[in-house]
């Protein structure tokens, strides 16, 4: 029992640390706090939910490759056969690793079809935030340096 709570801690830790990352347009960053930004007046056409594929930094690949390779090298009292079996297992606990990796830091965000004043279009995707937004809704578009989100028009 004590060897398998040995390699679910690396997977509870990658799940845990996953659900801690967040880009939601509620949340500015240090660098943004006070930068002048560029604000442009739109009308919402279409919203439609999406999803942001997950990242792969490598952490969970290295992660897994290690507890796999530990655990494999540990699974057989012959010399030769261990070090084979730790190969192997270790491969395979890389691959799930990145996996776990990559469904972890997945997350769904929302496009927003917007109308410029001027006629132009912009298709923009942000993490969902505390504002809903629909068809028909008035909105600003704030570009600072290179980010960009919707909100709701001040009335």
């Amino acid at each position: 029992m004590k060897y398998w709570m040995n390699l679910a801690l690396p997977l509870v830790m990658a799940f845990t640390l996953g659900a801690c990352s967040t880009s939601s347009p509620d949340v500015i960053q240090r660098g943004d706090a006070q930068r002048m930004a560029l604000v442009e007046d739109g009308v919402v056409l279409t919203v439609r939910d999406v999803v942001v594929d997950g990242s792969q930094s490598g952490v969970g690949a290295v992660v897994g490759g290690i507890t796999g390779a530990a655990a494999g090298y540990g699974g057989s009292g012959m010399q030769r056969e261990a070090q084979v079996l730790g190969v192997l297992v270790g491969v395979a606990g890389a691959a799930a690793g990145n996996a776990i990796e990559r469904f972890a830091t997945r997350e769904t965000a929302t496009e927003i079809l917007v109308q410029l004043k001027n006629g132009a279009r912009r298709a923009i995707v942000q993490a969902k935030g505390g504002e809903v937004l629909a068809a028909g809704d008035s909105v600003i578009i704030i570009t600072t340096g290179d980010k960009v989100r919707v909100a709701k028009a001040p009335k």
